[in-house]
């Protein structure tokens, strides 16, 4: 690349979809699904943005329906319990660990918890209980990586990016779908 050339900032593309659990933003690089965020785009553009901008640095931000209508469906089919796994790729931002701990994430049987000690069991870390809190916290990809299938040790709920009230009626939602 010459002088004059500059690299085209990365396009991400979006749509906003209803969901019962409220609105949801879902957001692709070209690699594939990169965030989920609760909320409309205009009430979550701002740390939408940001995060985009700590990861992929400049880039623009496209409101493609088209590009995201299979997850889009596959979603849709989740809340109606006609899906219990998510197909597709994913372009996953984020440090080694949480990458590690988002992986064992979907390891996670559908209408199963599990504690943060057994993800971090499970990723070979068993003394990183609060990290693996912490990168719970941080996923990106939220309802796709059911970081909502995880509990505290003692099974009280505990966190959710969403709110405890929408993590609940994940659970419950899975729950009923296997009539448990």
């Amino acid at each position: 690349m010459t002088q004059n050339q500059t690299k085209a900032a990365p396009i991400l593309s979006y749509t906003e979809i209803t969901s019962p659990i409220g609105p949801l933003v879902l957001v692709a690089s070209t690699q594939g699904l990169c965030s989920i965020a609760f909320g409309t785009f205009a009430q979550t553009q701002h740390k939408l943005r940001l995060w985009a901008l700590r990861w992929y640095g400049e880039h623009e931000l496209q409101e493609q329906a088209k590009q995201l209508e299979t997850i889009s469906l596959q979603l849709e089919q989740y809340f109606k319990k006609e899906r219990l796994r998510f197909e597709g790729e994913m372009d996953l931002q984020g440090t080694e660990f949480q990458k590690r701990v988002w992986t064992a994430l979907l390891s996670v049987p559908y209408g199963e918890t599990v504690s943060y000690k057994h993800i971090a069991e499970a990723i070979g870390s068993p003394k990183a209980v609060r990290a693996v809190g912490g990168a719970n916290n941080k996923n990106p990809i939220p309802v796709i990586i059911p970081c909502h299938r995880i509990i505290g040790a003692n099974g009280d709920m505990v966190g959710y990016g969403g709110g405890l009230d929408i993590k609940e009626r994940l659970l419950d939602l899975e729950r009923l779908t296997l009539g448990t």
